[in-house]
Parts: C-alpha cells; structure tokens; sequence
C-alpha cells in the first residue's frame, strides 16, 4: 500500500480546484455486474497501489521548490517535475516535517543503542535513504510486490542508494529474490506482502524482524484503507506476535479526519467517484477518536495528535498552550516566501481535515522508557479548538 498517497494533501485539488471537488472523477468508470467480489477487491487494491506515482511527483514538486531537503526524490521520479499546487506543496512540507520530527526524536534518545523502524505501504517513500542517524538501525518496509519491485529496479540503478544501504549494513552485502519483489541487508529490508495476510491467525513471519528491539511503526494513508476490524488485527498481530508484547513499541499515523463537516463529506465523495475508500475515517473521525484508537490498540503509555493546520501554525491556533510551536516562525516565514499562496482560506480548510497521531508502550522496564523519554516534549493532548468534534460524536 502507497504511504504517502490518495488520499492527503497531494491529490484533492482536482482539475477544478478545491472548489470543484466534487467534479468529475479521474478514475474511468467500469461495469462491476459481471465482476466477481476478487476481481472487485484486485481493482480497488490497484488504484491504492497506483496513487503512489502520484506521491513521488508530488515530493519531488516540493523538493524543486525549496521546501524540502530530499537529494534522493528524483530517483523516484520519472520524467518532467510536475509543479503542484502550492497548497500541495505546503501540505507535503508540513506532513513530512512533522513525522520526521517524531522519528528523529526516537532516534536521538538513547543514540546508538539498537532501534527498529517498520514502515506499512512504504511505496517510494524516501525516509530511510534521507536519515541522519542509521547507527544501529534496522528499517523495513512492506507493500504490495507491484509496488516493491519498481522500488527495488530504482535502487538497482542507482548506486547512491546502493552505496548508503552497503554503508549501514555490517556485511555490506544487498541481496535481492528472484523475482525482484525483496531486498535485504542487515540494515535495510523491503518486504512484499499484502498488509492483510497479518490480520490472519496464520501471519506470515516477517523475515529479519526483531521482537525485542525498540520498534517504531509508521502509517503514512495506509490503515485508512483497511476496514476498521482489519486494521486492529494487523496492530495486534505487529505488536504481540512479530514484535514481543513487552517490547517498547509506538505508531505514528497520518491519515484524514472530519468527514462530517461539509469539506469533510466533499472529500469524502470526491475520492469515492475515484475509486478511493476510506473505511477507518468515519469511526477515527477526530482527534480524540485517534488518541483513544491508539490506546485500544495497546499504546498505553501515551498518546498525542494534532490536525496539518495546527502542526504548521503552532499556538497560532492551538488554545491553551501557547509555548506550542512545531515549525518556527522563522522556518514558516522562509516557507511562505517560496512561493505566492493566494489560497490561504482553502489551505488552511484542508489542512484541518488531516492529522499525525501517535502513540506508544514502554515495556516493562523501570522507569520512563525510549518514547515516553523521546516524546515528552512533543505536545498532543486535547485543545479547546477540538471541542466541535466532540459535540460531533
């Protein structure tokens, strides 16, 4: 499955703007009669597979613009730069600027003692090339053997990348299967498996996975796509099967919320018209719902979200906590200056309807654990602006 994907702040500016989004849709229409529920759920699987084109064009638009720093995007990246919108540029930059803060968080607390990262529909999702920080790190991804493979050719023709993965790993060796779906390192593995065989009691084992190292999941618009059920089964089996329940473990997620508002539901229709369904949004529609979602899912020991908009202008918008800030002000004046957003009501609209939640268990060991130690000072408790959505639910 496509992380970095339909549906978030890449794709919803359709051919007629924000304004248009419930226009004609992009996807061509078929008749499902003669369509038997496999051939249904392959196709739907395709289109989720398939948006992850669109997330490697639109990183690359905000890498040429200034917006991030991302010498390896254009590996990924066939042809021409497509420019995107502004308001796309921007909800890049903030989404991959929040999530990096969480991750080098965890990766600085304890430096250099060994630490595991498992990244769910990585798709072309550039993260572990990019980081700072590899020493005694294990990072995996999984995703569909489609979408594996076509990261494995890019990797196989660039030696940069191969040069990095041969640099973090103590063997240097990089071996890739037969049919080119999986690569594996001692420091870097790509995984091809339909997220959904781990719902099953018979969950493939997850090869070179370790139970017992400090373990960060990360879920850039992948969970959304799974029905509710499904996706607590996959949690449970990560965190209780292939990752030991007393192994400090946390999740981060980015994903849509506030469907029930009149953006919300033309989001919701617009992306339908497409193919495009998200079966957690309406039960995680709120922050508080993503808090406590985290918790059910056995990340008990703390749990934190905020929405895009909140993320970028910090105490701006956020009552009750004005030391709050994400993005200095310096970085969001430098943002702003790269280009003109004449759009600001609408981006700021949209930025309300997506969220970076997360969540984590410490263990069993004694006192404060990596997360909780890693984390302490990133803010995401209940804000007074959040109170609309619980008179929602």
């Amino acid at each position: 499955m496509a992380a970095p994907s339909i549906p978030n702040l890449n794709t919803l500016k359709g051919r007629g703007g924000l304004r248009g989004l419930r226009g004609r849709a992009n996807q061509p229409r078929t008749t499902e009669d003669d369509q038997t529920e496999d051939d249904k759920a392959t196709a739907r699987d395709k289109i989720i597979q398939q948006t992850d084109d669109d997330a490697s064009s639109s990183r690359m638009s905000a890498v040429a613009l200034g917006y991030l720093n991302d010498p390896y995007a254009r590996a990924f990246t066939t042809g021409q730069i497509a420019r995107r919108y502004p308001i796309i540029n921007r909800g890049t930059y903030v989404r991959t600027t929040a999530i990096d803060r969480l991750v080098d968080c965890f990766l600085a607390t304890d430096r250099g003692s060994r630490k595991q990262i498992v990244s769910l529909g990585a798709g072309s999702d550039t993260r572990y090339f990019r980081l700072k920080d590899r020493t005694n790190l294990v990072y995996h991804e999984i995703d569909f053997a489609s979408n594996t493979a076509q990261k494995i050719a890019v990797i196989q023709r660039t030696k940069a990348l191969q040069a990095i993965i041969r640099a973090s790993s103590r063997s240097k060796d990089l071996v890739i299967n037969a049919d080119k779906t999986a690569l594996s390192s001692s420091s870097y593995h790509i995984h091809a498996l339909n997220l959904r065989s781990l719902a099953s009691q018979a969950s493939p084992a997850i090869s070179n996975l370790d139970r017992d190292v400090p373990t960060l999941l990360l879920s850039e618009c992948c969970l959304c796509y799974l029905d509710p059920t499904t996706t607590s089964a996959i949690l449970t089996s990560l965190t209780t099967v292939h990752i030991s329940p007393t192994t400090p473990t946390a999740l981060i997620l980015y994903e849509p919320v506030r469907p029930h508002d009149p953006f919300g539901q033309t989001m919701v229709s617009n992306l339908s018209s497409r193919g495009i369904h998200l079966q957690t949004l309406k039960r995680y529609y709120s922050l508080r719902a993503q808090r406590a979602r985290l918790k059910s899912a056995g990340f008990v020991d703390g749990q934190g979200a905020r929405d895009i908009e909140g993320i970028y202008y910090g105490s701006l918008v956020l009552t009750g906590d004005a030391a709050e800030e994400w993005i200095a002000e310096e970085e969001r004046a430098r943002v702003e200056r790269l280009e003109w957003l004449d759009e600001v009501e609408e981006w700021r609209l949209l930025a309300k309807h997506y969220c970076v939640a997360w969540g984590w268990r410490d263990g069993e060991g004694e006192g404060e654990g990596v997360f909780g130690r890693a984390w302490k000072e990133v803010k995401g408790s209940w804000t007074e602006g959040e109170r609309a959505d619980d008179e929602v639910g």
